[in-house]
């Protein structure tokens, strides 16, 4: 689920958990942009290992990710509050926003690295074949419990429900929409239901490194976490080609 937005402190900011919540919903405020399966592997560097893992995928909204994924065997269970909503409501949806996030897209050609995706139209082929198959998905994947409504900063999981918890385009991201408190208290619920967490990209919407990696890198850190930010073999937002690991 992205939040009214196209394609696109202190340490002590971050010293204790305090009681957030996500505002309710509407579908009009929602702006579902989904990535595929190939897209997911090179952003979060996923492995022939991480097959094995119980995954999480927190905000994938309608990505193609979950579908494909557990067509190849795999295990995952995908978060969003876009799953309140049926697949036909999910659908207009897109169509409505789709010539809105095409046109900022065309707008902001020098915002993205067409490599392998080579233009817009190639673009607007790959995210509508992946939001395609999600909603194919959907209803299915509602009933087997793979597509859950809910989505940070708590989570309706028991303590370590999943090996490995990744976070597509949502944190970090919309630094200028979601603040320090928010950041802060959904990786600690991530860190609660997974064993690891990978967040990509790291930049905000500008480009630029959000200002809140620092502060969650340092204070993991000093908690005695396990933290890295890795390089991956993709980048489509020009300098977005880092994610963050936490175990």
């Amino acid at each position: 689920m992205k939040r009214e937005a196209a394609e696109n402190e202190e340490s002590d900011d971050f010293a204790e958990d305090r009681e957030i919540s996500m505002p309710q919903l509407e579908l009009s405020s929602i702006v579902p942009w989904g990535r595929s399966l190939e897209e997911y592997v090179l952003m979060f560097d996923l492995t022939e290992s991480d097959r094995r893992k119980r995954i999480l995928g927190c905000g994938d909204g309608p990505a193609s990710f979950n579908a494909e994924w557990t067509r190849d065997g795999g295990s995952v269970v995908s978060v969003d509050p876009l799953y309140q909503f049926s697949a036909v409501e999910i659908a207009a949806r897109i169509e409505e926003i789709r010539p809105t996030v095409m046109a900022h897209v065309v707008g902001h050609l020098d915002s993205y690295r067409w490599q392998v995706i080579q233009s817009p139209a190639d673009l607007e082929r790959v995210r509508m074949a992946a939001m395609t198959r999600f909603l194919e998905d959907f209803e299915t994947g509602l009933v087997a419990g793979r597509y859950r409504e809910g989505g940070l900063p708590r989570l309706d999981f028991a303590d370590r429900s999943f090996d490995l918890a990744l976070v597509s385009h949502f944190l970090f991201l919309y630094s200028d929409q979601i603040d320090a408190d928010f950041h802060w208290a959904g990786i600690r619920e991530l860190l609660r239901v997974a064993r690891e967490v990978r967040t990509f990209p790291l930049q905000d919407l500008s480009g630029a490194r959000s200002g809140f990696v620092d502060p969650v890198v340092d204070a993991l850190t000093e908690e005695g976490r396990f933290t890295a930010i890795v390089n991956v073999d993709y980048e489509f937002q020009q300098g977005a080609n880092e994610m963050l690991v936490i175990r």
